[in-house]
């Protein structure tokens, strides 16, 4: 396998020469200077390379960056406690969903800090928001990039970052403001690092690949280490320095990975409850708790208390689990269509460098992607608790690296039957594939999916027939092998990257092929096939039409924001939109009208908190409309146990809230989550009812938290 990898300069770990640096007229063609090496790329590389990649990474930009401002908040629960960290220091670092500083949202706060500091410089907005997250997209394939090119041929890393960058579910999380985005740079980053410090035996990069673990950590806490056991493996296995040397590094790298995962935490246990924020998620005020549980291994054995999941060891209340849950109606469309070839190559490229040198590097790229591939993949398909389809954004680099790196490798045995059979195999499994997900939304581009069925097949069975000759036929037979593999995901991307998406749980796909939430399950009147991927209901006007792509044309209420989730599916308690503004829920954010926040935005700095509202959705849109804090009862699904009914009526009583807005997560006896905690937020539900007097504005009913209610019970109508 030497033939395929060589480091970036000098010699390799086992003292076989790298490539010959261009002597003479090669060297004299080179441009010079900083533009120079931007065009023509690194020494060997041949003249294609570096237009390719810059084609690949401006294309990329274009895609996460085209029409993003018309998802407008995305995810209401992030943007506001955005808009939170741009008013208090405090807020920004326990990640607050408030300014007031009540309760944090669900996760650590290291995705909010880079969104927060780009909200300071350019002002909360759907740009200064979403554009963090492209950017982190496309540094994602940058790195990718790297990270393969390290060891492998340019073509092998320019698959890698195109199947990264064509992959539906990076196209819509790179789009949005979820805490996915950062995770997924940092922990290629830590693959590229791990990657560096294997080819060198170095401490350095080890370190660093630990500590950008640790970062994932505080991004989206025990997700990140899904890496760690495969990382490490690979490490200890390949690594050119001896054994306990070896074990000492991934001592030292552990210990990185502790302290950068581990001081936020520490300093937030250390501070009294009194003097910080209730941990959003948890259901004792305590990060450990948020750690093991909602967060950690409640995720696996389904037993999360606070969730609106199913009761512990009644199974998943997220879909379907098993060991082919990432091919189903709810998670197929978002990662799996090149997950069929990556599979195979990943088992072939092993039993290639099966009998190999133990420092062989591509055995160990095979063990530090693949083994990201496997253990994070085995993870999301049996996990009985929350595991929504979007999570999958995490596979999309591990499966873009097998992909080349697998490719490569079987390109290099294609003189033999076996290695051929291989490549063919891996095209014709993706395009049969590719035509049953595309199936699965029948009306968007039919004809699509019986293209993509048939040129896969021819140019397999050409990859067996021809390509073990070197001649340019073969390249451009590789050529079009890669085309087709990436034209229905490719197709797919650009829908998904076209659609506008709100609310807290995204989904891929053209508009209208939006899942149906756990399950998969239609709504009642729904005519269409199952998507080909997850998530909940979307877009949609109530009878059936969909948002208008490209947004709408700045003819929105409050200055443009586009209603969180779209406007299908009615709206709680009757309400209509337009009008009277619509209430959101656990999943959308609330859109009220301009009626509305002028009533919530009078006297407001006389309060601390200008309203309350059962569940952070329900509040983040009041918040993001009036600049105000709003008090999110129970946090993300409202069944947090905070505030109590005795701390909220001392609140009142205190005269720090003004208005509670019914609706949300909460209600008599509680929401639909379970435990104490959502009895908690019923409590004040029937404690408000029973005591102030109501306000009309549209279709929302305020009840004013300084005006008891007289006998009988006042209502009046704005």
């Amino acid at each position: 396998m030497t033939s395929l990898t060589y480091p970036e300069s000098g010699t390799v770990a086992d003292g076989a020469p790298g490539p010959p640096a261009p002597r003479g007229a090669a060297a004299r063609a080179r441009p010079a200077g900083r533009a120079g090496r931007l065009l023509r790329g690194r020494a060997g590389d041949p003249p294609w390379v570096r237009p390719c990649l810059l084609a690949l990474l401006a294309g990329t930009a274009v895609l996460y960056l085209w029409g993003l401002g018309a998802s407008g908040w995305a995810n209401s629960f992030y943007s506001a406690a955005v808009q939170a960290g741009t008013r208090s220091w405090t807020a920004m670092f326990f990640g607050s969903s408030d300014a007031a500083n009540f309760i944090t949202v669900d996760k650590p706060p290291a995705s909010l800090w880079v969104m927060e500091l780009s909200a300071r410089l350019f002002g909360v907005n759907a740009w200064s928001i979403l554009v963090p997250q492209a950017l982190e997209g496309v540094a994602a394939v940058a790195l990718l990039y790297a990270a393969v090119r390290r060891w492998f041929s340019p073509a092998a890393a320019l698959v890698a970052g195109a199947v990264l960058a064509a992959t539906p579910v990076a196209a819509l999380m790179f789009r949005f403001n979820n805490p996915d985005a950062l995770l997924v740079l940092l922990l290629v980053g830590a693959a590229y690092a791990t990657t560096r410090a294997i080819e060198a035996a170095s401490t350095r990069w080890l370190a660093l690949a630990g500590a950008l673990v640790g970062i994932g950590f505080l991004t989206k806490m025990l997700q990140a280490l899904l890496v760690v056991p495969t990382f490490a493996l690979a490490y200890l296995i390949a690594a050119p320095t001896p054994f306990w040397r070896r074990v000492r590094q991934l001592v030292l790298a552990g210990i990185a990975l502790l302290v950068s995962a581990g001081w936020w935490v520490a300093v937030v246990q250390l501070i009294p409850a009194g003097d910080r924020p209730y941990i959003g998620g948890s259901q004792d005020n305590s990060v450990l708790n948020l750690i093991l549980g909602y967060n950690g291994f409640g995720r696996l054995t389904g037993n999360e208390s606070g969730s609106v999941g199913g009761r512990p060891g009644a199974g998943s209340a997220w879909g379907p689990t098993g060991l082919t849950r990432l091919f189903g109606t709810d998670m197929g469309g978002t990662i799996s269509w090149l997950l069929p070839a990556a599979l195979v190559l990943l088992v072939a490229g092993l039993g290639v460098t099966w009998r190999s040198a133990r420092t062989d590097r591509t055995r160990a790229a095979l063990i530090v992607w693949g083994g990201w591939l496997v253990v994070t993949g085995l993870v999301f398909s049996l996990g009985q608790g929350i595991i929504h389809p979007y999570y999958n954004v995490a596979l999309a680099p591990a499966v873009g690296a097998v992909v080349g790196i697998g490719a490569a490798t079987m390109w290099e045995h294609r003189r033999h039957l076996a290695g051929r059979a291989v490549l063919a195999t891996a095209l014709a499994m993706t395009a049969w594939w590719s035509f049953v997900l595309l199936d699965r939304t029948p009306t968007w581009q039919p004809w699509l999916r019986t293209t993509e069925l048939v040129a896969g097949l021819a140019v397999a069975a050409l990859l067996l027939v021809l390509a073990q000759r070197r001649s340019r036929l073969a390249t451009l037979l590789a050529a079009l092998a890669v085309s087709v593999a990436l034209s229905g995901t490719g197709a797919y991307t650009l829908a998904t990257a076209a659609t506008v998406h709100g609310g807290a749980i995204p989904s891929v796909g053209p508009a209208g092929a939006a899942g149906f939430g756990p399950g998969g399950a239609r709504p009642p009147g729904f005519r269409g096939a199952a998507p080909a991927g997850g998530g909940s209901p979307r877009g949609g006007f109530a009878g059936g039409g969909q948002i208008p792509q490209g947004g709408f044309g700045g003819g929105l209420p409050l200055g443009g924001q586009i209603p969180q989730g779209g406007f299908g599916g009615g709206f709680p308690g009757g309400g209509q939109g337009g009008t009277g503004g619509r209430m959101g829920g656990l999943l959308n954010g609330s859109t009220p009208t301009r009626a509305l926040v002028s009533v919530l935005e009078q006297d407001a700095r006389s309060y601390t908190w200008v309203a309350a509202a059962v569940g952070s959705n329900e509040a983040s849109g009041y918040q993001l409309a009036t600049g105000d804090p709003v008090m999110a009862i129970g946090g993300f699904n409202g069944t947090d146990p905070t505030p109590t009914l005795a701390e909220f009526q001392a609140l009142v009583g205190a005269g720090r809230i003004h208005y509670f807005i019914p609706g949300g997560r909460g209600g008599p006896g509680g929401g639909p989550g379970q435990g104490t905690s959502s009895a908690t937020s019923g409590a004040i539900t029937s404690w408000v009812e029973r005591t102030f007097a109501t306000k009309t504005v549209g279709t929302v009913t305020l009840y004013d938290l300084t005006a008891p209610a007289p006998s009988g019970v006042a209502s009046t109508a704005i």
